[in-house]
This record gives structure tokens, sequence and C-alpha cells, in this order.
């Protein structure tokens, strides 16, 4: 019995993985250009007179049933150095473009803007994307999981913008250095998207369901090269920075220091498709600040990482797992110690194989513990079409000598291995995850294992899931990776259903219901859950009202202070119930004036009451200034409640964060931002204010200034005044 039902599963996936791909019927040939082609926005050369034209775009929203209101046309061709690109967007509607801004990576649904996607590999699940809004205002990035875009990676490419009243172009220029290709592959996959808000349309080359992004790889169409792409030949980029600055600590008490840094980054492509990275001595985003959020959760917060290093082929190492379980995430070196110098292999070995190498040796921390000795691999073999398996091993060692053991140089270590088998069915309906991983440490705990999966159904209508985690009580992780919980079983199912009226002004909207039971995997009992019940209405205007109602319960495994500053705990082993209910709103992307609201009222740990508010509310003076306020509240209060410390009960206390920002593009080159950030949880107060000037592209001088102080009484803490340089320099 057991025999067929896995029989009848492999014949199940392997039904799902073989699908036809649907939009393989959808062939762009590309030419090498027949002229000269100056990147200047403006479409006069014979190249793009003579390059063929991609047109009659799909709508993709706000329906799917028909071809798009708005007009837009494609031509590509190529040269020995690079893929050129030229939009033509024609307007239905009277008036300007709707943008927020010229900065770089803008947000999708806010602004006019064009897209582009490959899949030079033609694996339907990684490639790269490009774009502009309509002002010129530069998107790029790197694609993943057949949909996600980390637009945290940076790379040398340039484009520019022109407009008149009825149309606007946008013309790109993508070197072959900048991308990773086979040489001998003629087909890649493609596609192009357009937002165009003052129609409320967004539309595709190659149609897409709405329910999927139209960065959705399952659905491009093909490039398809008349030679194969010309080989991009040496491709050497050293990338040097130097950082300099002042800062004082008034906190502590100490003399202004002089602060400097240099470094670099180095990419050598050994292959078309694979790249080999260094760093000496990264910086560490010094001048970037990371936005802060108000946390009353048990659990830390992460941050993207932004480091040029870590970046491309990062989703080979950072996504193996889930949010919650991650066997590595790069953040976690070099949070509390410098990097020395890293080395890293990734990209693709042919069709079918994937790998990634990475090692890194860090130094001391500011408590004098000895550095760490990085060491990662990971190999994906592509299965059916759109699957793959993945195994990871990820090491570190402490290296040095700890006082406390002079005759070890390794003091400790910390290693995790991992297989991972990743489901995408062709159409993209069906997709899902399972997992296994095993930890090892100095203190070796029982059970050090996870055994975890995930199946996903997406329709039009219907969307359905249900995951599975069972992590052992001696999982130990938290060192390069991350695991919030340890000890429990969770079953997870969600479903959302969606109706779809034929006229009125809501587009969309539908129930949701989702259950998170946690459970001990000793005897089987719920330590913890959600039951979590909402309805979400879309509108056609593309603005969105969700309602919700949720049931709480929680079983303290640990000690926590439900303020996350007060210091004072509840004790572990404490039960908790508490209902709760709220709202969010977002108004219509395409105003000037554009605003966002939601709530959270209804009960908290130990009898407790909380009240959540947060409204976001920004206004744009197109091209070049865009404001935007935030600000959350959170009220606890708390009663006579045994469960609570002394200094909790009858106590009530107030949360706020507020962040103002401005942001002033003088150009696609120049931008400005100043913002403020209060935040009454860490007694902190942080104004930042950044110039950037991209000078060549990939290329930056940054001058910032950074001023913290005490939320309480406004006493400084510390303020810092850097000037950094860095130079992509291709060799």
């Amino acid at each position: 019995m057991q025999t067929k039902t896995l029989i009848a599963f492999l014949l199940f996936i392997s039904h799902l993985a073989y699908s036809q791909k649907p939009n393989n019927g959808y062939n762009y040939h590309i030419k090498r250009a027949s002229s000269e082609i100056k990147v200047d926005g403006k479409p006069e050369e014979k190249a793009w007179k003579d390059a063929i034209a991609a047109k009659d775009f799909f709508q993709v929203l706000p329906m799917d049933t028909s071809f798009a209101a708005v007009k837009t046309e494609v031509k590509l061709c190529y040269d020995e150095k690079n893929i050129y690109v030229l939009f033509v967007n024609h307007d239905t509607i009277n008036g300007p473009s709707m943008v927020e801004s010229m900065r770089r990576d803008f947000m999708f649904s806010k602004n006019d803007n064009d897209l582009l996607f490959l899949d030079t590999f033609n694996d339907l699940t990684t490639g790269f994307s490009f774009g502009s809004n309509a002002r010129g205002g530069q998107w790029d990035g790197l694609m993943s999981n057949g949909s996600r875009i980390d637009v945290s990676w940076d790379n040398k490419w340039e484009s520019e913008v022109s407009y008149s009243d009825e149309v606007w172009y946008w013309e790109a220029a993508i070197p072959f250095k900048t991308i990773r290709y086979k040489n001998d592959i003629l087909s890649w996959g493609i596609n192009f998207s357009r937002n165009d808000l003052k129609s409320t349309e967004k539309s595709s080359w190659a149609p897409i369901p709405r329910q999927f992004p139209t960065a959705s790889l399952a659905y491009t169409g093909n490039l398809v090269w008349d030679t194969p792409p010309p080989k991009p030949g040496l491709n050497v980029s050293l990338i040097p920075y130097i950082n300099v600055g002042r800062a004082k600590n008034h906190e502590d008490g100490l003399n202004p220091e002089f602060t400097k840094n240099i470094g670099f980054d180095a990419k050598v492509g050994l292959t078309s498709s694979l790249n080999l990275d260094l760093t000496v001595n990264p910086d560490f985003s010094q001048v970037d600040v990371d936005v802060q959020v108000t946390n009353l959760d048990r659990f830390e917060l992460f941050f993207p990482e932004r480091r040029q290093f870590f970046l491309e082929n990062g989703d080979i190492f950072n996504n193996f797992g889930y949010n919650g379980i991650r066997p590595f995430f790069s953040r976690r070196i070099g949070l509390d110690a410098p990097i020395y110098y890293g080395g890293k292999l990734s990209g693709k070995i042919n069709q079918n194989w994937r790998v990634g190498a990475m090692s890194i040796q860090s130094g001391e921390n500011s408590e004098n513990a000895p550095g760490s000795f990085y060491n990662v691999f990971s190999v994906q073999r592509q299965v059916f079409k759109r699957s793959y398996i993945n195994a990871i091993f990820v090491n570190r060692d402490r290296v040095g000598q700890n006082p406390e053991e002079i005759e070890n140089p390794v003091s400790d270590f910390n290693r995790t291995v991992g297989l991972e088998f990743n489901l995408a069915s062709e159409d993209n309906q069906w997709q899902g995850k399972t997992f296994f991983i095993k930890t090892f440490s100095p203190v070796q705990l029982e059970d050090n294992t996870i055994l975890a999966g995930n199946i996903q159904r997406n329709t039009r209508h219907l969307r359905s899931e249900i995951q599975i985690e069972s992590v052992g009580k001696g999982v130990q992780a938290n060192e390069v990776g991350y695991v919030q919980r340890q000890d429990y079983l969770l079953i997870n199912p969600r479903i959302e259903y969606l109706f779809f009226p034929k006229s009125g002004p809501i587009l969309s909207h539908g129930p949701g219901l989702m259950i998170r039971q946690y459970l001990s995997r000793a005897n089987q009992k719920t330590f913890e859950y959600l039951h979590f019940l909402d309805y979400g209405i879309t509108f056609k205007d593309r603005s969105e009202l969700r309602i919700w109602t949720a049931r709480d319960y929680v079983k303290l495994q640990s000690s926590f202070d439900p303020t996350n500053f007060s210091g004072a705990e509840i004790e572990a082993n404490t039960e908790h119930r508490w209902r709760a209910y709220g709202f969010n709103f977002d108004s219509k992307p395409q105003s000037l004036f554009t605003y966002a609201f939601s709530s959270r009222m209804g009960g908290y740990y130990a009898q407790g009451n909380r009240l959540r508010l947060e409204a976001e509310m920004g206004y744009r003076f197109q091209p070049y200034v865009a404001i935007l306020m935030r600000a959350n509240y959170n009220r606890i209060a708390f009663g006579e409640n045994s469960l609570l410390p002394e200094s909790l009960k009858n106590s009530e206390h107030n949360i706020w964060l507020v962040g103002p920002r401005l942001d002033v593009t003088l150009s696609n080159k120049l931008f400005f931002t100043n913002f403020l950030q209060y935040n009454q949880q860490d007694n902190n107060v942080n104004l930042n204010a950044r110039l950037q000037w991209r000078y060549k592209p990939a290329s930056d001088l940054f001058i910032v200034y950074t001023d913290n102080y005490f939320a309480n009484d406004f006493r400084v803490r510390n303020r810092a005044f850097v000037f950094k340089f860095t130079h992509w320099w291709n060799v």
C-alpha cells in the first residue's frame, strides 16, 4: 500500500512539473543592431527602425481577460557589448505620468513604469530584472524562486527616458558582462511589463493570470537569438571603496574619533555563467540606515542584506528553508565582528547544476572574543522543468586562542547540513517545498533535526496551502542561521477565496482563514495557536480594504517582556489567551496624496489590552520631491494579574514610533534623503541626512550626517559625519 501511494504521488508530481510552458508560443526574434545606438531616450537611430516590435500587450490588472487598453511597444537589438531595449509607452489619458521621484529601485505600485524580465538560462526560476519609471528612476534586481526580486543587487548598465504629452520612451543598454548566461543557448525566457497608474492598468507582453506577479518566470515568452549571444570576454570588475568620517560618542563621554575604512570587492567571470566574488574588509552599510519598527514580538527582527559580496546568487544560500527556519542568513556574519576577507564561487555549471561555495574570515568582536571562520556550500540540481533539489552545508569555527582554553585554538563550532526539494509546476499553480536539516554543536543535544514542508495551490478564485514543521529540542542553528522555536510540531493550513463582481466599484472580494497550531513533540499538546479570519476588498481604483479578527493562545516556552523595553518579564510556562480584531486600508496609488491606515484592538498577555494604530501619508511633487510620514502608536495596559511581575501590574505603556522622510531627486543620478526616526521603545531619536551622486553606472559618492538622541530628554547619544566613495572599474 505504501509503495502504491508513493508511486501515485510521484506520478502526480511528474504531471505537475512536466506540463507545457504556458507562453511557449510567444517568440521575440532579436537581431543585431543595424547602426550604432546612443542611449538618450530618443529612438532616432536606424537600428530602432529596423528592429521588430513586440506589441498587443495583455491586461493583467484589473482583469486578465482582454488586451491592454493602453498601447505599449517594445524593441530589442544587440551588438558585441550590449543588449539594447526600447519601450514605447502611449498614453490614453491626458496629464503627467505618475511617479514618486527619480530614486533608484522605486516602489512598483506607486509609479508608472516599465520592467524587463530575463530568464537567461531558460530554467523558469532564476533571472534578472531591469526597468525604469516614467521619469528615469532606475530599477534592477536579481530574480530567484520563479518571481522573487532582490533589488539590493546593483550592477553596471545605463538608461534614459524622454517624454511628451502622448508618449514616453525608455531606452537602455545592458552589457553582456552585467548578466550571466550560457554561451550556447539560443533561447532565453523574456517578458515585458508596464504599470500605468492613470488607467489603473498593469499589462504584459506574454499573458499572465492576475493572481501572479508580472515577474513570474513561469509565464515568460521566448527571446530567440539568430546566432549565439556574444561571449562577454574578459570579465573582471574591481569595486574599491574608501569611507572616512568623524564620530563622537557623547553617551560614553568619549573624545571625537576620526574613522577611516578602505576595502574592495572584486567580481571575476570565470565563465559567462560562473562567477568568483572576492571581498576585503567589506563595508557594512555605513551609509544605509535600517528603517526601525516597533517590535512587540518574542523574536528578533531581520533586515535585508546590502553588501555587494553577498548579493549575487545569494538565494542559493539564503532561501533554504522558511523565514522562521534558516540554516544560513548572511547578515549574521559581520554583525558583531569585522570581516577581514572572503571568497565566493557561484553560478551555473550547466543547464541542470548550480553551485555556491563561500569562505569568510572575521575578526574579534567588541568583547574581544576570538574571530570565526565560515564555510558555506550549496548545490542545486534542477529536476523536471521548474523544480530543484538543493543541498547545503554551513560551518562556523571559532578561530583563535580562547583565554580559558589556551591549548585549543578552535574553541567551538556550529554546523548545519540540509537537503531540500523545491516544487514549482510549470503553470505556477502548484508550489511547495520540503526539507530536512540537522545541526551539530559542542553541546551535543538529542533530537537535533528539522523536517518541514508545504504545498500550495493558486488559481484565479482559490488559494489554499498547508504547511507542517517538526523541529527538535536540540537544534542549534542561530549562530549562522535562524530558528525561531525549538521542540515543536506546527500545523498551518490557509485558504482564501475571491469573488469578482461583474459591475460596480469593487474589483474582487472574499474571505480568508488561517489556523496556526503549535504542539509539543513530546505529548502532542497545543502550547500556542492563532486562528485568523479576514475579509478583503480590492477596488477598481486599486485601493484595498481588509478587516480581520483573531484568537490567540500562548503558553510561554521562555520568560518574556511584553513591552520589550521595561526589563520586567512574565515567567515561562504561564498561559495567556486573548481575542483581537482590526482593519487595514491602502488608498489608490495614482493620487499625488496617498495614505494608509491600520489598526489592532483587543487583548494581550496576562489579560492585558493592546491598541495599535498605524498611519502612513505621502505627498509627491513630481518628479523631484516625495514626502512620507509614518506613525505607529501602541498602548499596552495591564491590570492586577497574578502572572505579571510587580512592576507591570496596574501599568500603562504608550509606545510611539514616528518616521517622517523627505526624498529629493534632482535627477536620476543625484539623490538627497533626509529622515527622522523617533523610537520610544528603544529610547532613541535618529536623524539621517544622505546625499548620493551616481557619477557613473554603479559608482557613487555619498555624504552622510547622522545624529542619535535619547528619546526621553533629547540628550545627544552620538553623531557622525561620513564620506564614502566607491567606483566600479571593469578591467
